[in-house]
């Protein structure tokens, strides 16, 4: 794990995933807070780039209320948030914090061992009760779980291509 402070998961946005790994999702409309940690990595998931940031950060283009341009950049981008959230400080974010930044968080819930028919109830439960907020994206989830096949990033193989 490396020496750097994970997040507290008392502190908003903060998902605790069944594996124990913290992220934090936000809505960039929404300034952090006055000494809040910054992250050291972020993915925005926005339909055109973000502003720069002080820390590592990815782009993935994704335009509000749907889904992510190029779905296997897509995973390849989540899979890696995933992996770096065991010894991290990541952060998803959209414009509001909930539609985008929710399948997002969904689909780290799958990777994370969540079924993915019940990845959505899970960021509802534990992120924000309005997260994921179109038919198409709780359905993006439950076919990235399909995709990887056993629910871990081990099985994330060529499957994404459905629409």
């Amino acid at each position: 794990m490396g020496s750097m402070e994970l997040w507290d998961e008392r502190d908003a946005g903060v998902l605790r995933l069944p594996s124990g790994r913290l992220v934090r999702g936000r809505g960039l409309r929404h300034p952090l807070a006055p000494g809040a940690p910054s992250p050291s990595y972020g993915v925005y998931l926005l339909g055109r780039q973000p502003p720069p940031v002080h820390w590592e950060s990815r782009w993935l283009r994704w335009p509000d209320f749907r889904l992510p341009a190029d779905r296997g950049t897509a995973r390849a981008v989540l899979t890696e948030a995933w992996e770096r959230a065991a010894g991290e400080r990541v952060e998803l974010a959209c414009g509001g914090g909930r539609g985008r930044t929710g399948t997002a968080l969904a689909c780290l819930a799958v990777l994370d061992g969540v079924p993915a028919g019940e990845a959505v109830a899970y960021v509802r439960r534990h992120y924000d009760r309005h997260a994921v907020e179109t038919p198409w994206q709780a359905r993006y989830v439950r076919r990235f779980g399909a995709a990887a096949g056993s629910g871990t990033a081990a099985g994330s193989g060529a499957a994404g291509a459905e629409a």
